[in-house]
């Protein structure tokens, strides 16, 4: 007999994963399936902002802006781990709007969304500053405004791994292949190592990402009614530009907008690329046009100019943006827009469009529309269990948000072996649930083999048993970034690693 589920989702990227945690912790039987790894595609290819998007009141986005801006604090509370705030320096630039109209903007950034942690916005001088150490002479002031950093593929990880705990099925390298309306819901086939099965559910969600129209057309027999922009990003990361920690906000000439955000202690992340994309969504990288246009629009704000020899590590992505007809793909909406399809009363969701900073709501969103696709009295109880998730806190995420160094500090007296750093990168990760990883280790030897750059063999198991991770990319490019650090050397014994433990539990 087929396992019957109250609510299938087909994708495991950062929406899939929130609303499988809100559906589960609201008592929904949840199954989720992924084709390749959690977050694997768009939502490991962002900029790692949970940000408002300044820009965007330029395009009268306040809604978006404001519930974007909500976010940023309630998911730095649930994630005090991997959410942490960042201070963000506007230089101001020849050709820009007049600084009255600069300093309007941030009031609104600053007041619109309930900013209440966060410092406000403030005017900065960057000659003769600390700040402004490195950049061109002609870049005298400007403005520095707070959001905040996350480790995107932990916040989608996390969300799959709550889900999970409170019920919800979870599988990673499993297709779906077919679905069809039946009396009660849908029959679905998912596909995974060669055999497949078939599973019941009551209603489906499509949050497929780029491939959104793509289910859309399988599931429903249809084109889509909205339509999905394909918009590629691309991100480059090279030796650190700067000493401080503070990220910069420039604007290119053409009138888009690049950061230089301080990344993994020695180097700076530069981003992102906005253009149209129309390819093979399944093999998509950083082009040699997107790497060098990203290094001119950098080296024009600083005293050393940044070349692409510099690189040492590109990232990509296509985000799947709802088409509201602008032209230029940076003015697209950010926004995102369900499609409910409802054929007698057995419902498809579709998820078009989204941001990282905004996944939590687009959930409950997702939530709301699905009630009339459940049992009167189960939509009850669903629907009075609305907002849980910007209470309870991510895995890891249980303790305040200022006991940080304090918990770091805890790990290394009870792991006196731990260098600062390693134990800061652990803590990040996992944070109260380091100690599942280090346990009662007293030194390095006691956790297994070393691979490189803090990585053990106790890590390693961590991940493959609890966190759905299969390929050396799944870790050290996806789970972690440690991959910017680790030898080719290194990272083939990690491979023969993974390759035992899979052939050791085929047999």
């Amino acid at each position: 007999m087929a396992e019957t589920y109250d609510l299938a989702i087909v994708g495991g990227g950062v929406n899939g994963c929130g609303v499988a945690r809100d559906a589960a912790g609201r008592g929904l039987k949840v199954y989720l399936c992924e084709k390749d790894d959690l977050g694997g595609a768009t939502s490991c290819a962002s900029t790692k902002l949970l940000h408002g998007g300044l820009r965007y009141l330029e395009h009268y986005e306040f809604r978006l802006v404001r519930e974007a801006l909500q976010e940023r604090e309630r998911l730095w509370a649930i994630a005090p781990h991997f959410v942490r705030p960042l201070r963000f320096v506007l230089p101001y630039m020849p050709g820009m709007r007049p600084r009255w109209q600069l300093r309007l903007g941030l009031f609104i950034y600053d007041h619109i969304g309930g900013r209440v942690r966060l410092p406000r916005t403030a005017a900065v001088r960057l000659a003769g500053n600390v700040l402004g150490e490195g950049l061109v002479p002609s870049l005298t002031g400007g403005f520095e405004y707070s959001d905040c950093w996350v480790e995107d593929n932990r916040l989608v990880v996390m969300n799959a791994k709550a889900a999970s705990e409170r019920g919800a099925l979870i599988e990673t390298h499993t297709a779906m292949v077919a679905a069809r309306r039946e009396a009660e819901g849908w029959a679905v086939t998912v596909a995974r190592g060669g055999g497949q099965r078939t599973i019941r559910a009551r209603a489906l969600v499509n949050a497929a990402g780029p491939w959104a129209n793509e289910i859309v057309s399988r599931m429903a027999g249809r084109p889509a009614r909205g339509k999905v922009r394909l918009v590629q990003g691309s991100h480059i990361v090279v030796p650190k530009l700067y000493a401080h920690d503070k990220c910069f906000i420039f604007q290119n000439a053409d009138g888009r907008i690049v950061f230089t955000i301080p990344y993994e202690g020695d180097y700076t992340l530069i981003g992102t690329t906005d253009r149209d994309f129309d390819g093979d969504v399944e093999n998509v990288s950083a082009t040699d046009e997107e790497k060098a246009y990203l290094c001119a629009a950098v080296s024009r704000c600083f005293d050393r100019p940044v070349r692409p020899s510099d690189i040492v590590w590109s990232y990509s992505g296509v985000r799947p943006l709802y088409d509201d007809g602008a032209g230029a793909a940076q003015k697209a909406t950010r926004d995102y827009v369900l499609e409910v399809d409802d054929e007698n009363g057995v419902g498809l969701i579709s998820i078009f469009g989204g941001k990282i900073t905004t996944y939590r709501r687009l959930a409950e969103s997702v939530m709301e529309k699905l009630l009339p696709f459940l049992r009167a009295g189960q939509a009850k109880t669903v629907a009075g269990r609305a907002g849980w998730t910007g209470e309870a806190p991510l895995p890891g995420g249980d303790f305040p948000i200022e006991a940080f160094a304090d918990r770091v500090r805890s790990l290394r007296e009870r792991h006196s072996f731990l260098p600062e750093k390693d134990a800061v990168r652990l803590f990040t990760y996992y944070g109260t649930r380091a100690g599942d990883i280090l346990g009662n280790a007293r030194s390095w030897a006691d956790l297994g083999m070393s691979f490189g750059a803090g990585l053990t063999e106790a890590e390693v198991d961590y991940l493959v048993r609890e966190e759905w991770a299969v390929t050396v990319e799944d870790i050290v490019f996806r789970r972690s970034k440690l991959g910017l650090k680790l030898t080719a050397g290194e990272m083939a014994a990690l491979d023969r690693f993974l390759e035992g433990k899979r052939r050791s539990l085929a047999g």
